[in-house]
């Protein structure tokens, strides 16, 4: 027993690299009275140059520190709840990942983060914005044009996010609704005035040019979360790089009679021969997602989380770490994914059991060098998101499993992570 321990603390030097000493668990299980703030100080932790390690499957998902004064006097702040662990604890702790479901992931950076938006106030929150806030977790702001004149790289983003946004040029198909409303009005003029600039004859032209630009980022090692409507309309405006899918009350161009057939799906992202809908009094872009006349009567209640092997695929047990494995839904005008049309080389994390068979919630894939995660729905903490309504207090719902599935992504670019073995 003592040489196995003596191993046991060999292998851990090797894998923390500093001396063996003690360390603060930061339990993410139902103890925690604030599953939210805890990345943060994670992420702050790992700005100030002290690395951090991710106890995956472990009460939680906990994370774990080197025993240091800044972390800790972030935490007694914040009132997040946290144990020193002794080396002799430690190590105990630590043999658990030889005979469970669990695998310990170094942090090694604070990831420098992208919001993708158009900057002026519209009408609508973005649930990441609202978790990075809470969690005081920094990020940038990036526009179209940012991406357009190469920002992406400039300012060297990690992770780039983006939410309720339309890659088509359709202004989120908004027109029958709100077309008369200041703030749409606003919008469009903005986005016109944007793309006539930058020398486009359309903003559906320009918004394919940055998706394009996206895409090169993702291929090129960079990280994509996107949420809501921002995850089909990326793909279908990539699908329709060389088509017109637009009605003409949008660009002023009839749509492509034969457009069907020129739909190009070798370069999407998650999804392939989806249908596109073209009426612009329709508040649904494809057969992507699930329909919104449906949700009124048969939609689900929650879904589920997905159990993934911590050892052969860590990338997927970071991204469903949580206190529950059961999530409240909650709605977008993309809210799920039709499993029909989405790519074989894509990973289900979280669907909606025997109650919708057809559909997922939250899904994953790898492009290049990079890799995305596509969440469905608008807010974690909001069944039913409208146009208009005040953004979430989520410091009245600390313990959101749901929020935390948008923070575990944050930290995923912070982690010394494998490809999946095979």
């Amino acid at each position: 027993m003592v040489f196995k321990k003596l191993c046991l603390v060999l292998v851990l030097f090797l894998v923390f690299g500093h001396s063996y000493g003690d360390f603060i668990l930061i339990p993410m299980d139902t103890k925690q009275v604030d599953h939210l703030k805890p990345y943060g100080i994670v992420y702050n932790t790992l700005a100030n140059g002290i690395e951090a390690y991710w106890f995956l499957n472990y009460r939680g998902g906990s994370f774990v520190v080197p025993l240091n004064r800044f972390t800790e006097e972030l935490l007694k702040k914040e009132n997040i709840v946290y144990q020193v662990v002794t080396s002799e604890d430690w190590v105990n702790l630590s043999s658990l990942t030889n005979t469970e479901n669990m695998n310990i992931i170094k942090l090694t950076k604070a990831p420098r983060i992208g919001l993708y938006r158009l900057k002026i106030d519209l009408p609508y929150d973005d649930a990441v914005e609202i978790a990075l806030k809470y969690a005081n977790i920094p990020f940038v702001e990036l526009t179209d044009e940012d991406i357009l004149e190469g920002k992406l790289e400039e300012y060297q983003i990690d992770w780039l996010h983006f939410d309720h946004e339309d890659f088509t040029g359709q202004f989120g198909k908004f027109f029958s609704s709100y077309g008369s409303s200041p703030w749409y009005i606003k919008m469009v003029s903005c986005l016109e005035n944007m793309a006539k600039s930058k020398g486009f004859r359309s903003v559906r032209e320009m918004k394919a040019k940055v998706a394009m630009k996206i895409r090169e980022y993702v291929e090129n090692g960079g990280f994509l979360f996107g949420m809501c409507a921002g995850t089909d309309t990326l793909d279908i405006a990539l699908s329709a790089i060389n088509t017109d899918i637009v009605p003409e009350i949008f660009d002023g161009t009839p749509v492509d009679p034969n457009y069907s057939s020129k739909l190009n799906f070798d370069i999407t992202f998650a999804f392939k021969d989806f249908s596109i809908i073209t009426d612009p009094y329709v508040y649904e872009y494809s057969d992507i997602d699930y329909p919104n006349y449906a949700i009124s009567y048969n939609h689900p209640n929650y879904f589920y989380l997905k159990e993934f092997s911590a050892k052969y695929d860590p990338v997927s047990t970071m991204l469903v770490q949580n206190h529950t494995t059961k999530v409240k839904e909650f709605l977008g005008q993309t809210t799920a994914f039709n499993k029909g049309k989405m790519k074989e080389s894509i990973t289900i994390l979280a669907d909606y059991g025997d109650s919708l068979p057809g559909y997922a919630k939250y899904i994953r894939g790898e492009l290049g060098k990079g890799a995305f995660c596509f969440l469905g729905g608008h807010d974690p903490e909001d069944y039913s998101h409208y146009v208009g309504d005040p953004p979430t207090d989520v410091s009245l719902t600390p313990n959101s499993p749901g929020y935390r599935l948008i923070l575990n992504n944050v930290l995923f670019p912070a982690s010394e992570r494998k490809k999946r073995k095979t």
